[in-house]
């Protein structure tokens, strides 16, 4: 199924065979036969890492473009099409990302077989971080002040767009739980509609489990109820952004991938890009190493240059950080063991993901990340 001679980035980051075929040549020409203004693909320059799609620059004759493709059973044209409408949005609202190209048929989210296709036109600068796991922290204080610039800035650009919540909870970053009252009782409303992780949850005393994990946090959960409701692009790493250049003091690009995108709150993005890019998540045993302060302190430095945030707020975003990975980590749960029928992965989603990124805040170095966020108010 898989091309040996292509690896992804595995849940351990270690390098794995991908979950899905890569691309070839003569698959995105066929695609491209929609796209005439494209020509035809004359090679594939790069392969995409990252394990949940298949995605890759494609040069042809026209020019460079960028390729993804998802099963069917992940991305149905409908619910890409949900990614699309926010990019053009934002887009009108001047966020600097990569234009969904239409084929001739005005369709931005084509589908072929068991795969849905999309076509991006070639970012803007330089893919600084594009070979970073998405769990290794940011090595540079100065971009991280630019990328919480940013993140504000698509927050700005995000106010007013009224897009229905995604149609779907697989592998896009949702916060229906960790703002519920109930968030056991709310998971159980939908299983309903989620027969592949209530299959998996079958053995696992999963209600206790959630119990344990909120109860130290939940407490926030009727401030978080009340945070307006705002689309997030759900995945504020530095390798989803471009650069001018490499040196220290360069700007921000383009920001890309919106495929975790969904409605929630400011505050759920803000914690997630601290979540991703100041938390060694891979290498915890090295204790407060493992913790990078300066990083979490300058993404709110950044953010705060665009967007105030009140000393309520503050507390808010530190209260959430151990929470607000729980409604993605669920839907990896669900991805590993539905779709792609990996045990092995179901249970590190739910072990070391769900349970122990939540439970490591309760440790020295969480509790010391936790205070110097609330240090900001």
């Amino acid at each position: 199924m898989n091309d040996p001679t292509h690896v992804a980035h595995g849940l351990a980051g270690d390098s794995t065979p991908p979950d899905w075929p890569t691309l070839t040549v003569a698959e995105v020409d066929t695609l491209l036969r929609g796209y005439p203004q494209l020509g035809t693909a004359t090679r594939i320059d790069w392969h995409s890492p990252r394990p949940l799609s298949a995605a890759c620059l494609v040069e042809t004759t026209g020019g460079t473009v960028f390729i993804k493709r998802h099963h069917r059973s992940v991305r149905s044209v409908a619910t890409l099409s949900e990614e699309h409408r926010l990019i053009a949005h934002l887009r009108g609202n001047g966020m600097p990302i990569p234009m969904v190209l239409g084929n001739v048929r005005g369709q931005t989210a084509v589908a072929l077989g068991d795969w849905v296709y999309e076509a991006h036109e070639h970012a803007a600068g330089i893919d600084i971080y594009r070979d970073a796991i998405s769990w290794s922290p940011l090595p540079n204080r100065e971009h991280a002040i630019s990328a919480g610039h940013m993140l504000a800035a698509l927050h700005d650009a995000a106010t007013g767009y009224r897009g229905a919540q995604r149609d779907t909870h697989v592998l896009v970053a949702r916060s229906e739980l960790i703002t519920a009252s109930d968030p056991i009782a709310t998971l159980q409303a939908q299983l309903r509609q989620r027969p592949g992780l209530a299959d998996y949850l079958r053995d696992r005393d999963w209600q206790t489990d959630l119990a344990e994990l909120f109860a130290p946090w939940h407490a926030a959960q009727p401030q978080l109820a009340k945070q307006t409701r705002l689309w997030t692009h759900g995945d504020w790493h530095v390798s989803n952004l471009c650069w001018s250049d490499d040196r220290v003091d360069a700007r921000i690009t383009a920001v890309l991938d919106f495929g975790l995108a969904a409605a929630n709150c400011a505050l759920f993005d803000l914690a997630t890009a601290i979540e991703r890019n100041a938390i060694a998540w891979l290498a915890l045993d090295t204790g407060e190493a493992a913790v990078h302060l300066d990083i979490a302190r300058a993404l709110i430095e950044g953010y705060r240059r665009q967007r105030p945030l009140e000393a309520a707020e503050i507390h808010l975003l530190a209260d959430l950080l151990p929470l607000v990975h729980v409604d993605f980590a669920l839907s990896e749960v669900e991805y590993f063991h539905r779709i792609t029928g990996s045990r092995v992965n179901a249970d590190v989603a739910y072990d070391t993901f769900l349970l122990g990124h939540a439970a490591w805040f309760a440790t020295p170095p969480g509790q010391l990340l936790l205070q110097a966020v609330r240090d900001n108010a």
